[in-house]
């Protein structure tokens, strides 16, 4: 009975090993001149051999999704006047090379392998679970985003103009967003007759906090199940409700968007809502544990087993249409829509049905599939009656610009109408030392 071949990916490693075992036995890496050149040669045809190994056809399919994402970021930028559009750092770099990004996930595993930490069948494990692992959370993020931009443009046919952020940089990432203790919007979209949407994409998250009595207020936005994206009619700035069950604002929409074919029979652990909040100190204590487990390695020293704490994690598994349904009926929308990519059963349709959910379905990535999501957009917009519209000067402005971005730079991201309204009260608490500056400002107008 013959043996079975070689594959491609084992053959490139024995290659990179044979010159290990001649020009770097201790594996220093430490290569200069042509050694180095070869080194990474062989480097890269043993990564690159081993992704084409493990996800070649869907790496295919990965790049035909990228393309139609730039297509899609293109066309809101023109329709809705934007300056550009940002990416969280992960998606940002699988969206520029995806080859590249996925070599970046081997990194690790590959040089504990050439440092014999690891054998190959290990090797083979490890790195294919990284892999799709990767593959599988840039695309389904990948299509969120599509299906957020494209919600969008079907919005311009409305006049729709992006007021929030106003600096004209559509950002579809969360990270360091609500530092501030809040949670603010990605974007507010003025429609005609001045109504406003105000669009939350994976919103409840943690924010900020300093001891035990803040954590435990945050504490269920750390285990608050999250849908993809939450809508609210109006021009609405944090939906925060530290305290509350659920701890945010009740949205006027949920879209959830589902980019595999099959997502409605899959299933997933909802583990969040069963896990008891944590005091500071012991929040603490698991990062430091964490940080010392993954050190111990380097350090060469005993890896500790992990806390009893850690094994007593409760979860519920449930199918994913479950858990859909679960989000409607724990946020209580007015309205809730999930867009698919791909073909829903007719039985999965009328479970959705059942429990007041509407399904989009072969969306792909054509647009004019998600007119019906647009006309619903349009019902839950809401004026801001409460609001006076004034005009402000161009100095004024421009003023408001520059405490925007150095509140940017410190990691916190409000609107130009909080900042104008924080400083005012902020004016109003100092009422005797601002009535001094301006007496000191007018007696140095008048002296020059």
């Amino acid at each position: 009975m013959s043996e079975a071949p070689v594959v491609e990916w084992v053959r490139c490693y024995e290659k990179l090993i044979n010159f290990l075992e001649v020009n770097d036995k201790a594996r220093k890496f430490s290569f200069q001149g042509e050694s180095l050149k070869r080194f990474v040669d062989l480097r890269e045809q043993f990564r690159r051999s081993f992704i084409k190994y493990v996800v070649g056809r869907e790496l295919r399919k990965a790049r035909y999704w990228v393309k139609a994402l730039k297509k899609e970021v293109d066309e809101v930028v023109n329709a809705l006047g934007l300056e550009g559009v940002m990416f969280s750092k992960e998606l940002k770099d699988f969206i520029n090379d995806p080859p590249s990004h996925l070599r970046k996930k081997l990194f690790n595993y590959m040089y504990d392998l050439l440092r014999g930490k690891i054998c190959l069948k290990d090797f083979e494990r490890v790195g294919s679970a990284a892999l799709r692992t990767s593959l599988k959370t840039n695309l389904r993020n990948l299509y969120q985003c599509w299906v957020f931009l494209s919600t969008l443009r079907s919005l311009s046919s409305f006049n729709a103009k992006i007021i929030y952020p106003e600096h004209g940089f559509l950002s579809l990432e969360r990270s360091g967003k609500q530092r501030s203790g809040g949670i603010p919007p990605n974007c507010i979209v003025r429609l005609k007759g001045s109504k406003f949407l105000s669009f939350f994409l994976e919103a409840p998250r943690p924010i900020g906090w300093e001891d035990s009595t803040d954590l435990k207020r945050a504490w269920q936005l750390y285990v608050a199940l999250r849908p993809d994206i939450l809508v609210y009619g109006g021009k609405v700035f944090n939906i925060a409700l530290l305290g509350k069950d659920p701890p945010i604002k009740r949205p006027d929409m949920i879209i959830e968007c589902k980019e595999l074919v099959d997502w409605y029979s899959r299933t997933r652990e909802i583990r969040g809502p069963f896990v008891k909040p944590l005091t500071a100190e012991e929040w603490r204590s698991k990062w430091i544990e964490g940080l010392w487990d993954g050190l111990a390695d380097v350090l060469g020293v005993k890896r500790t087993e992990a806390s009893a704490g850690l094994k007593e994690k409760k979860a519920l598994r449930l199918k994913d249409v479950q858990i859909v349904a679960l989000y409607n009926s724990l946020y209580s929308p007015k309205c809730m829509v999930v867009v698919s990519r791909a073909k829903v059963p007719a039985s999965i349709k009328s479970y959705l049905s059942d429990h007041g959910i509407e399904v989009l379905d072969e969306v792909g990535f054509r647009v004019e599939r998600l007119s019906p999501l647009a006309d619903l957009l349009l019902k839950i917009a809401k004026g801001n009656e409460s609001q006076t519209f004034m005009e402000i000067s161009g100095e004024c402005v421009q003023c408001l610009k520059v405490i925007l971005e150095e509140l940017e730079s410190a990691g916190i991201s409000l609107s130009m109408d909080v900042v104008l309204e924080s400083s005012l009260r902020y004016v109003l608490n100092r009422l005797d030392d601002y009535v001094a500056f301006l007496k000191k400002r007018r007696v140095h107008e008048s002296a020059s």
